[in-house]
Parts: structure tokens; C-alpha cells; sequence
């Protein structure tokens, strides 16, 4: 007699969909769910539940909210918001559950993570230590950044805060650190650049996109910096070194005011639900060094938070410079005047400081913001004086010469050994007299004539990443050459 196979049986409970609007759901008759619970509608639309009382529960909705009318059943799916993680995401554009919306194959997840994930605690990271180079002369002397560190990228809108985040991603080439990118309630044109750039500088080979353009529905904008974190943490797990952009933080906490007061909760300050601070320092606590029992991986957080007017003391929604570890300030002033990347030194800071730097930039950066600071305030007096003293025209002269050396151009990252060696020049004040063409030009040919004349020389500073009496015998003796030649 043949086995009788029984079919196995999966029990959902169901509920009736009594309104929707803004998508936002509420539904009657279930009984026993909880928050953050999955459901799926009649139309195959998914939801999740982030509130209910006695009488109905509400639920944001994934997806098409036109595709759900009143009285469609709606049933639970017996397990919590979970997310597709693994290799096969690097390179591929997704939405807030992980779907593809690039035209590339179907993605086959390693495993499954809870979006909404618990930090690790005090006692399962380690101290950060490594820095992660971001290529950006500017941040890597002044303002080093530690890989595990959480660092806000605030200032005025097209001021370059997404310029900047991506400057750091492309500098990431070959460096062995996986990067993410969330774009956030932003316009289609805009990802659509943002997408072309990275597949131009060839970064998608290593880079996760997590998109929830202004045309998704609320809940997936909200999902999408969870989704991202989710990502990282797969690979942070696995050792490796993450770098995650959420671009921004502004639009997500006014997706959480909206769905906020769709389910008529009380608004606090400023008109935005006092929980904004939890939500996003859940989010930010996320970010950190694992030990190596866990497997050692690190992953770095850069939020962007937009300001208004250039008000950095005004309110911030989520009160995001308290929950990070310092902030790149972009000032709208300094980019109209050139300086590019317009970051204000004076109000930019890295709590991890010098610690995480390498040998050789920790000694070449010492009292360069003291130096670039005095030169700003020495040229604002200067507009009130037409006489100056020999000392203070002496610090304008090498503060220029600082200040042409923290210019970069947008998408042209420079490795560690350029910066060891341009700002070695520096102290050693060979900048400071040569005319301004010969200057130009030794910013842009010395390192090359380097490369090719001496590559051994680069290949230890990259290696070494220290300024040794030897290293620094055979820089001076390559100056000497350099500046020797006929044809200078």
C-alpha cells in the first residue's frame, strides 16, 4: 500500500482592508500580529505592520497602493521583515526588499537578514583603528576617517554632498571594501546619473545600489537605509570592509513625519515625531568594527543631512550630529568662490582623529587647519586693512599655496602616495616660491615624472606608509633632479 502524502499546510490569519490612503492600510480581524510583521494583499502588493490597537491594525504599504481597494482580504505571512543578502547583489540595483530593477538576471540570495536588526554591543566590536582612505586630500590631512566610523555629510542642497560621497566610492577601487549606495526619495533623472557615473568610473563592480526613488510609496523610501544597513551587514559578518551611503537622511525623516501622521500619532517638535531620534540612531548604531571572533569586518556610515541657508546650528530632524562621530560641513560660500570641495574646516570635525591615520600623514598634517584657519581670518581682515606686516603677508602667501593644494576636482580621487608626497613638498616650503604657472605645473607633473622615473620610490611610500630618513633622502634628491631640468 502506496504512503498517502500529505500536503504540508501553512496557517495565515486574514483580515479585510477598511481604508487606505497615502500608503498607509488599515485592516480588521487580525488578532495576533505583531510589529513589523510581513502581509500581503489580494493583489500580491506586500505590507508591513507598524501599529495597531483593538479594533484595526495599520500597515505601510511596499508597493502600489492603486492595486488595494477596500474589502480585499489580507493575510500574514508568520515571519518578520526579512531581506535577501549576498554576493550576488555587488553590481546590481535594488529596491527596499532586494528585488532587481536593473535588467540583469534574477538575483539568488546566500541567506535572508532582518531588515530591522539589533546593533552588536559594546562587547562585540573593537576599537577602530584603520583608516579608510577617501582619496580626498582635504578629509584624509584634516578630517581622517576610520573604517567603522560614522561620519555626516551636512550642508545647503548642490552644494556637492553627493559629489563627495561618490569621490569616495570611486577611490575604493581595488581596495578590497564593498560599498553601498542608498538613494533615498530623490528624482529618477538624478539616480539615473548617479548610475552612469559609477558604471563610467567602473565602481558598480563593487558597489550595491539601494533605490527608493520619490515615486515609491512611503514605506519603501522608509524601508531603504535598513535594507542598505542589512546588506552591509552580511559582508561585515563575512570580514569584510563596508562603506555605506545614505543619500538622505533629510527625505527619510519627512517619510517618517508623513507616516507618522497618517497613523494620527502626535507630532513633537517641530512638527516631526519625537521617535525620529530612535529611529535613526537604530540606523546609525548599526555602524562599527566587529571583533574578530565575529568575523572582523567593519562597516562605515555616511549619512547626508541637508541644511537650510547654511544654517548648521539650526534644527536638524533626527538631531544627526549627535549620534555620529563628527561631520563634513559643506559651505555654500566657499563653493561659489572655487574651493572645491567646499568644505568649511572650521566647522568640520572627525572625533576619531589622527589615531586612525597612517605615520606619514599624521606628521605632515600637523597645524595644517591651524595654518588654512589663520589664512581665512588674515584675508577677512585684509578687507579692512590696505597695510599688512611682513609675518601676516608671509602666512597669506603659504595659506594660498595650502588652499590650491586642498582644491580637487569632482571624480579625480588621489591615491596615498600623491598626498605623502605634494604635502611633504609643502613643509618643506618648495611650493611657496615657485611662480604660479610652475606651481600649477608641478601639481600636475610631479607625480607622474615620479612614477615613471622612480616607481619603486612610490610603491614603498604606498607600502610603508611612513616618512623615513630614506624616503625622505630620495624625495629630496628626486626635487633636486626634477626642478634641475632644462625643460622647467
Amino acid at each position: 500500500m502506496e504512503d498517502i502524502k500529505v500536503p504540508l499546510l501553512e496557517i495565515k490569519e486574514a483580515g479585510e482592508v477598511i481604508e487606505v490612503k497615502q500608503g498607509i492600510a488599515k485592516a480588521k480581524g487580525f488578532v495576533s500580529c505583531m510589529y513589523g510583521q510581513l502581509v500581503e494583499f489580494l493583489s500580491g502588493v506586500k505590507g508591513m505592520i507598524v501599529g495597531f490597537n483593538l479594533s484595526e491594525t495599520f500597515i505601510i504599504i511596499l508597493g502600489d497602493e492603486k492595486k488595494i481597494k477596500v474589502g480585499d482580504i489580507v493575510t500574514t505571512i508568520p515571519k518578520l521583515i526579512l531581506v535577501g543578502v549576498g554576493d550576488e547583489f555587488i553590481g546590481r540595483v535594488v529596491d527596499c526588499l532586494g528585488n532587481p530593477l536593473d535588467e540583469g538576471e534574477k538575483i539568488n540570495p546566500s541567506t535572508f537578514y532582518p531588515i530591522f536588526r539589533e546593533a552588536k554591543g559594546v562587547m562585540d566590536r573593537e576599537p577602530i583603528d584603520e583608516e579608510l582612505h577617501t582619496g580626498i586630500k582635504v578629509i584624509d590631512l584634516i578630517i581622517p576617517i576610520g573604517k567603522g566610523q560614522r561620519e555626516l555629510i551636512i550642508g545647503d542642497r548642490q552644494a556637492g554632498k553627493t559629489s563627495l560621497t561618490l569621490d569616495i566610492i570611486f577611490n575604493q577601487k581595488d581596495k578590497n571594501v564593498i560599498c553601498i549606495y542608498c538613494f533615498i526619495g530623490g528624482g529618477f533623472s538624478s539616480f539615473r546619473k548617479i548610475i552612469h557615473k559609477l558604471k563610467e568610473k567602473g565602481a558598480l563592480s563593487y558597489t550595491i545600489c539601494v533605490c527608493a526613488l520619490a515615486s515609491t510609496s512611503i514605506g519603501e523610501q522608509f524601508l531603504a537605509p535598513y535594507t542598505a544597513a542589512a546588506l552591509g551587514e552580511y559582508f561585515m559578518f563575512k570580514g569584510k570592509d563596508v562603506l555605506v551611503v545614505f543619500d538622505d537622511l533629510t527625505k527619510h525623516a519627512w517619510v517618517w513625519r508623513q507616516i507618522s501622521l497618517l497613523l494620527e500619532r502626535s507630532p513633537g517638535r517641530e512638527a516631526y515625531p519625537g521617535d525620529i531620534f530612535f529611529i535613526h540612531s537604530q540606523l546609525m548604531e548599526r555602524a562599527g568594527r566587529l571583533k574578530k571572533e565575529l568575523g572582523g569586518g567593519t562597516m562605515t556610515f555616511f549619512p547626508i543631512a541637508e541644511t537650510l541657508q547654511g544654517d548648521i546650528t539650526g534644527y536638524i530632524q533626527s538631531n544627526l550630529i549627535a549620534m555620529t562621530d563628527g561631520q563634513i560641513y559643506l559651505n555654500t560660500d566657499l563653493f561659489h568662490q572655487g574651493f572645491k570641495p567646499a568644505i568649511d574646516l572650521g566647522l568640520s570635525v572627525s572625533r576619531i582623529g589622527g589615531k586612525v591615520q597612517p605615520g606619514a600623514l599624521r606628521e605632515l598634517s600637523k597645524g595644517l587647519r591651524l595654518e588654512y584657519l589663520q589664512y581665512r581670518e588674515i584675508l577677512r581682515l585684509v578687507r579692512l586693512r590696505t597695510r599688512l606686516s611682513f609675518e601676516a603677508q608671509e602666512k597669506i602667501k603659504k595659506g594660498k599655496v595650502l588652499e590650491r593644494l586642498f582644491i580637487q576636482e569632482n571624480y579625480k580621487p588621489v591615491s596615498l602616495a600623491e598626498e605623502i608626497i605634494l604635502f611633504y613638498a609643502f613643509k618643506k616650503k618648495i611650493l611657496e616660491i615657485l611662480p604660479p604657472f610652475d606651481f600649477e605645473r608641478f601639481l600636475e607633473d610631479f607625480f607622474k615624472y615620479l612614477l615613471y622615473k622612480n616607481p619603486s620610490l612610490v610603491k614603498k611610500i604606498e607600502e610603508d606608509k611612513e616618512l623615513t630618513e630614506e624616503i625622505k633622502n630620495q624625495l629630496d634628491n628626486e626635487f633636486i633632479t626634477y626642478f634641475r631640468k632644462k625643460e622647467f
